[in-house]
């Protein structure tokens, strides 16, 4: 990790500049041209102005390239006719479309070439940016937003792209973890435009794999771990993997550092590809050349973690408003990233100490007299394990889990989350989570078959409304016990068929605590 003391000094030498507000379709195939991309240039008004890329019809950008993904359920080239209709400029496609009057640009995969195609277009923002990413199973929300927090703790202003929201100096709700190509670079141009130096971006294996960041070169990269999901999608383990890896082996720059989890069987993996490179972090024991932490004392309020650094460098009795040995790994993320960016330990304490509350991620409320009650996003057999076994240990009253399982994918998680549950749990609430186009019904029975199969005798209710298991969960809770709500995190909708119904687990506190004329406060630390 030579030289990383540098990069502190270099944040502010980069410049704020905005990208281009548009170029011409010319232009642009030059830059394809320069970029050794094939293509083909059908019609000759090539002199047109392009002004953004998109790839949704439905909203369509006038003057824009409209960019038609060929997805698993939808075919963009078949909406290419109404993008035009609303004003489209030109068409990014796989395969020339009949009576289209606009230029044509064909490429092999347009979903790897339109990331490229909207950086030309905004003149490469995130040239202008550190960029940041952390890829990973779980943890990367908090370990991102920690980052971010760091950098901004030394007067350098930071994006977000990430699960919960967007950011560029104001939030939006996020649509997903990483987003397309153009709504990337979109989010890229209006950072740099609103002054900011860094961002931090959350990296799924979708995104990695599908080619969403093109476009994009990262300085710093986070590897947190890698347990069981989105198998429906890369079929097993070392395809998952491999997909992950595709941020360290194609999206670095040439003098980029990182972090990487040593505990993680996958992390070691890449330590071991790339060691002059990626820093380790563990929480089991002294670590040569790498970050350790170990962990003084764990409540319902707080960790307190004595945390070391290479050199002989220490941070000695943090207080940090999370809980559980998962945010403990996230906080070393953080911390190691920090450092190799120089990051004054006291400026990290001092985040660290206050950290920020992120809405849907152990989200505690704690009613007067009454339960606690926890919002969390966990939606797989681990990150439902994590959570329960967090707030098993510091909880002194009965563990509550209310949960369900999605439609239409993992089908082999919720047997596992009902064991998980019915292992670590005092009651199971089973309800409804985003069924989509399946039978809530059956998605709930295969949770109760975990249930039954895992040798507990764990009581367990089914009540599909989950507005309804809230309350009944909430109600028969008494003062020292813990609901947990998992799943759902901040989202504010649930998805039954192609319908999203508005639906919000805070809200459904809400209202029961109003009906019941309760106080409800947050607790201190509300955390990814």
């Amino acid at each position: 990790m030579e030289g990383h003391n540098h990069v502190i000094n270099e944040m502010h030498n980069i410049s704020a500049e905005g990208g281009k507000a548009m170029l011409s379709l010319r232009e642009l195939c030059m830059e394809l041209d320069e970029r050794k991309v094939t293509f083909r240039l059908i019609g000759s008004d090539s002199d047109v102005f392009i002004i953004d890329a998109f790839s949704d019809s439905r909203r369509p950008i006038k003057g824009g390239l409209f960019c038609c993904v060929k997805g698993e359920h939808l075919d963009g080239h078949l909406y290419a006719k109404d993008a035009i209709c609303a004003g489209a400029a030109a068409i990014l496609c796989e395969r020339e479309l009949p009576d289209v009057d606009v230029p044509q640009l064909v490429v092999s995969d347009v979903r790897k070439v339109m990331g490229l195609c909207a950086a030309i277009i905004h003149g490469y923002p995130a040239e202008k940016l550190m960029m940041l990413g952390v890829t990973g199973t779980n943890g990367k929300s908090t370990t991102t937003i920690l980052i971010k927090s760091f950098l901004e703790s030394r007067g350098i202003r930071c994006g977000l792209l990430g699960t919960i929201f967007y950011s560029d100096g104001e939030d939006e709700p996020a649509d997903r973890t990483t987003p397309e190509g153009p709504e990337i670079q979109r989010w890229l141009s209006k950072m740099v435009k609103k002054g900011c130096e860094a961002c931090a971006m959350e990296v799924s294996s979708h995104g990695l794999q599908q080619g969403r960041l093109e476009g994009c070169r990262f300085d710093g990269a986070v590897f947190t771990n890698l347990t069981p999901e989105h198998l429906d999608y890369h079929r097993d383990m070392e395809s998952y993997f491999k997909a992950k890896s595709l941020l360290f082996e194609i999206y670095m720059k040439e003098d980029w550092r990182g972090a990487s989890n040593a505990d993680d069987p996958y992390g070691k993996r890449l330590l071991s590809r790339y060691p002059d490179r990626l820093l380790p972090y563990s929480l089991k024991g002294p670590i040569e050349s790498g970050v350790w932490g170990l962990i003084k004392e764990a409540s319902f309020d707080r960790l307190t973690m004595d945390i070391f650094l290479p050199g002989g460098e220490s941070l000695i009795g943090v207080h940090i408003p999370m809980i559980g040995l998962y945010n403990a790994y996230n906080v070393l993320a953080a911390v190691t990233m920090g450092w190799s960016l120089s990051i004054p330990l006291c400026d990290m304490k001092k985040v660290l100490e206050n950290a920020p509350l992120v809405p849907g991620r152990m989200e505690r409320y704690v009613f007067p007299n009454g339960p606690c009650c926890v919002i969390d996003y966990a939606h797989t057999p681990d990150a439902l394990e994590n959570v329960l076994k967090a707030l098993k240990e510091v909880g002194h009253g009965r563990l509550i889990a209310v949960f369900g399982a999605g439609g239409e994918r993992f089908a082999e998680n919720r047997p596992k989350m009902g064991e998980v549950a019915a292992r670590l749990a005092d009651f199971v609430m089973v309800t409804m989570d985003n069924p989509r186009g399946e039978d809530p019904n059956s998605i709930a029975e295969q949770i109760v078959t975990g249930i039954r199969a895992s040798g507990y005798n764990t009581p367990y209710e089914v009540i599909l409304n989950r507005a309804e298991a809230v309350y009944a969960a909430l109600d028969m809770a008494n003062e020292g016990d813990v609901v947990l709500l998992a799943g759902k995190g901040p989202e504010q909708y649930i998805i039954i068929g192609k319908e999203r119904i508005p639906y919000s687990d805070l809200e459904a506190v809400k209202s029961w605590a109003q009906k019941r004329n309760l106080n409800w406060n947050p607790a201190k630390g509300a955390h990814i």
